[in-house]
């Protein structure tokens, strides 16, 4: 028995995944190929991929936003389990990472379900507000550049309908954020995040230990 998280060893970790995981062959061939990236630690873990598309389908959601797609594993992972008639809206800076997920939505036939806004995504959802998108997405997920994390939220916060989830990725950063010496801009901006969500009575949260550390936060 134990009263706080375990810390997982290798074996443990594996043993996690050979008794639960359910990763479809696509999206196995997806995070083997990023693997091969020299940017593959951008990836999410396929467990908190699992995680994620469980909570879409717990609270229903049909209307999926997420900041942040690189080679679209968590977009992929939401559209293949909350339904044909989902809509997938993803914001990015980078033709050249999402060109990967371009193909694997289609090669998924998700392409249908999927808008991608190509820039900055604070410009992105502030066009999504002025376009009358206030209160409209069922769940969010915030994985881009940590210093725009508080914005995110914020502009998130008004992109998610009442009783909506906003899932926030990293908000451990490899430990960092515990250390009281490492002062560097991301880790400064998640730990001001964290601390921000802490006290801010317009949500439900909890901060789960799943892969870099998971924030879920519920708009009331």
């Amino acid at each position: 028995m134990s009263n706080r998280t375990l810390n997982l060893t290798d074996d443990l970790y594996d043993y996690i995944l050979d008794v639960s995981l359910r990763e479809s062959d696509i999206l196995a061939e997806l995070r083997e190929e990023t693997s091969h990236h020299t940017m593959s630690m951008m990836q999410i873990s396929p467990e908190q991929g699992q995680f994620m598309s469980l909570l879409g389908e717990l609270t229903g959601s049909k209307r999926y936003l997420e900041v942040g797609t690189f080679t679209g594993y968590s977009s992929l992972a939401m559209a293949l389990s909350i339904g044909s008639d989902a809509e997938i809206v993803c914001c990015d800076v980078s033709e050249e990472y999402t060109a990967i997920a371009r193909k694997y939505w289609e090669r998924a036939g998700v392409t249908n379900q999927v808008t991608l806004h190509l820039g900055h995504a604070t410009e992105t959802l502030d066009m999504l507000l002025s376009t009358d998108h206030g209160n409209h997405f069922d769940m969010m997920f915030i994985d881009a550049d940590k210093a725009n994390y508080g914005a995110y939220f914020d502009l998130g916060l008004q992109l998610v309908r009442s009783g909506g989830l906003i899932a926030v990725d990293n908000v451990l950063w490899s430990g960092a954020v515990a250390d009281p010496e490492v002062d560097d801009e991301d880790t400064t901006a998640i730990r001001a995040l964290n601390a921000r969500l802490h006290h801010d009575e317009r949500i439900s949260l909890s901060l789960v230990p799943i892969g870099d550390g998971l924030t879920l936060i519920r708009k009331k």
